[in-house]
């Protein structure tokens, strides 16, 4: 089974939520700053921003508008990283293997936006053996050991592919191994150095990341050999 995060694992959200901010007059800033963020001063901003956006985000009314303007964004522009629709579509097209997406996304019908932006670049939503949004605060282990039993996985034939330190902490509470991307929300630096994951478990890139699952699941097997004929 492979479960995939899907903003900064599978979707490019940074560029969503940086234009849906600008609309209503805020910055985040770089990618690179925004990383490096902690969690609860990502959507924030800096010391340059911090003030134009707080005042915004203080607004319930405006909260709520800056939801519904990403949910549009996002559901009409949101790309997928490069390599990840061919990865979505050879583990679709794989019987023996589970194929999902657990997910925090906070637009409006969250899963409805994911299977939006999936139908945009030729993938149909039902092939994926799930598709599963969670509260926003909600930890993501218990959602992936129901997984596990709906479909009678072995937790060590199972991968999990995040982009956050949570990620990561869900995996292993899961009792699953991890592979984290570092193009998304959080760098390779704060993922070694302020959380400890181990390099060997990071990817840098989404193409890197793809290789790596289609490697660990035997999927890049070539024909079979004249013994095996």
């Amino acid at each position: 089974m492979v479960v995939f995060d899907a903003d900064g694992t599978l979707v490019d959200a940074f560029h969503v939520v940086e234009q849906s901010f600008s609309a209503h007059g805020m910055d985040i800033g770089d990618l690179g700053r925004f990383q490096r963020r902690r969690k609860l001063l990502k959507y924030i901003g800096g010391l340059r921003e911090f003030p134009r956006n707080l005042r915004r985000q203080f607004d319930k009314a405006t909260r709520k508008r800056i939801k519904h303007t990403l949910t549009e964004v996002y559901r009409a522009e949101a790309q997928l990283f490069p390599g990840m629709r061919e990865l979505l579509s050879q583990l679709i097209a794989s019987p023996e293997v589970r194929v999902g997406i657990v997910s925090r996304n906070v637009t409006v019908d969250p899963e409805q936006t994911l299977a939006i932006v999936l139908r945009r670049h030729g993938l149909d939503p039902g092939g994926l053996d799930f598709l599963r949004c969670i509260p926003l605060g909600d930890g993501k282990a218990p959602a992936f050991r129901a997984l596990r039993d709906e479909f009678g996985i072995n937790p060590l034939r199972a991968l999990a592919c995040g982009d956050e330190y949570k990620d990561y902490e869900a995996a292993l509470a899961a009792g699953m191994p991890a592979l984290v991307a570092a193009y998304g929300f959080e760098d390779q630096v704060r993922l070694t150095d302020a959380y400890g994951i181990p390099r060997e478990l990071i990817a840098s890139t989404s193409e890197e990341l793809a290789g790596r699952v289609v490697h660990a699941f035997d999927l890049d097997r070539g024909a079979s050999s004249p013994a095996e004929a």
